[in-house]
């Protein structure tokens, strides 16, 4: 009879224990001491509560209040509010939150895989960068990683950092020296939500709705639905859309202002595949986030892997190509790194320069400014006999050979249907190339580094950014 009783008593503890539980109202880890709320736009607030609670959010001077529907979720939208901080946020239902020392100011998210996951302490210089990363307007946060089958609605766990010595070591290098630059042009706050996973597929970061309109991939969900997690070893890789679900989905809705993204590697086999997987997730964010085209901001694959010595295919340019093609998707734009690689290193460690590019691409496609932020891209060609004439695109000043000589590297041409060979190249005007080989009549098509490494270009425009690789033929492709 005790044990009986004992045994009552403990599942009733147990049962208002989680009813307790139950009425605390709750806030996912990003909405937190020291975070930054995206300037300009409605700010989101979301949480759970029990059903039917009243919650009631101040921040300074707004406050809205909600009732927790049947399944005790919450959300409010507080009034847009310009630059500024630091505020006090208090979340009231049957207990009481509150959130100090947020600032309003610029969201980015950065994601991608292992070059957006390299860390500050490993990157060039780090010591140096490291002791002078003092920047208390900048706040840092990284989501844990995660897989899911499903699409999770809050993370494990997180915490916003402010920018220090002690805190910017294990941070994401791409994403700190991007807000750094961006922080040290606009002066207004600044907040970076780190997510991603090295060696991913884009496919993985990609929703399940989006995937199953997808030709080769959508087979795949209906395998994915019938795996146990709890027993399977499942890597992010093994089936799209998992680290969507366990590492995006939680974090979509928080206001931003754009995303950066610095990913694939791991779908160079598949370049031909990419230009059409890669700008429907861009578009696939967008549709989750409902906060229109807002801007996505990309880093185009480093030169990698042994230099070239004769002219050939190439996954790595096929995938670049693709990057360049997904420009044409409205509001978006990419950093040329084609000089900044390591031929013995998948992950160079110039990682300041990446974060300064993406920044110039943020300043002109996020913030309107009129500025060089982009290398020489390709425009036109014309053929005049042997020569043929290359016409480029945002030469800035005009273009520029970083050789004394004044020899430009880097340039193939081929007959319709021959052999590429190296071609001489020299520029005629501020914003065209000659280019010709004595060893091909009647040339047809053009190429520019197009190799995994093209090792040593060296046509830039005035401003020093690099010329983007290109091709002016539709040949059959290396890659799927």
């Amino acid at each position: 009879m005790k044990i009986n009783t004992l045994k009552t008593f403990t599942l009733s503890f147990l049962l208002l224990w989680s009813i307790a539980g139950m009425s605390q109202v709750t806030l996912p880890p990003f909405f937190n001491c020291n975070m930054v709320l995206q300037q300009g736009i409605e700010i989101p607030v979301w949480g759970w509560a029990s059903p039917g609670e009243k919650v009631t959010v101040t921040l300074d001077k707004n406050t809205v209040s909600i009732r927790t529907g049947k399944n005790g979720k919450w959300r409010v939208n507080l009034p847009k509010m310009e630059y500024g901080g630091p505020y006090k946020m208090t979340v009231k239902g049957k207990n009481f939150r509150t959130i100090e020392n947020i600032m309003i100011g610029e969201v980015w998210v950065c994601s991608g895989q292992s070059n957006m996951e390299f860390k500050v302490k490993t990157t060039k210089n780090a010591e140096a960068e490291i002791a002078a990363a003092n920047y208390p307007d900048i706040r840092l946060f990284t989501v844990k990683r995660r897989v899911s089958k499903e699409p999770q609605e809050n993370l494990e766990d997180g915490e916003w950092w402010i920018c220090n010595p002690q805190s910017v070591p294990d941070f994401s290098a791409v994403g700190y020296f991007f807000g750094r630059n961006l922080y040290e042009h606009l002066k207004v706050p600044i907040g970076l939500i780190h997510t991603s996973w090295g060696g991913t597929v884009a496919e993985t970061w990609t929703s399940a709705e989006t995937i199953a309109t997808d030709p080769d991939l959508s087979e795949m969900l209906g395998k994915l639905k019938e795996v146990d997690m709890k027993t399977a070893k499942v890597g992010p890789n093994d089936y799209p859309t998992l680290l969507y679900n366990g590492m995006l989905n939680p974090i979509i809705s928080y206001g931003i202002r754009g995303a950066i993204w610095y990913q694939g590697e791991s779908n160079a086999s598949r370049a031909q595949q990419y230009k059409r997987i890669f700008p429907n997730m861009i578009k696939d964010w967008r549709t989750k986030w409902n906060q229109g085209n807002f801007p996505f901001l990309f880093v185009q694959l480093a030169n990698f892997k042994k230099p070239v010595t004769e002219p050939s295919d190439s996954e790595w340019a096929e995938l670049r190509e693709a990057q360049t093609q997904t420009l044409q998707v409205e509001n978006t734009g990419m950093a040329n790194i084609i000089d900044a690689g390591d031929a013995d290193n998948i992950h160079p460690t110039d990682k300041q320069v990446v974060g300064y590019r993406l920044s110039l691409a943020a300043r002109k496609v996020a913030y309107g400014e009129t500025l060089v932020y982009t290398g020489p891209t390709y425009k036109e060609m014309k053929i005049d006999k042997n020569n043929i004439y290359i016409t480029f695109d945002q030469v800035g000043k005009g273009l520029k050979v970083n050789d004394r000589y004044g020899y430009i590297n880097g340039f193939t041409i081929a007959a319709k249907d021959g052999d590429f060979k190296w071609a001489k190249a020299t520029i005629v005007n501020e914003n065209t190339v000659m280019v010709t080989s004595k060893d091909v009549e009647n040339p047809a098509v053009v190429r520019y580094g197009w190799a995994d490494n093209p090792d040593d270009l060296n046509l830039y425009n005035i401003e020093g950014l690099p010329a983007n690789p290109f091709r002016t033929d539709t040949r059959p492709e290396k890659t799927k």
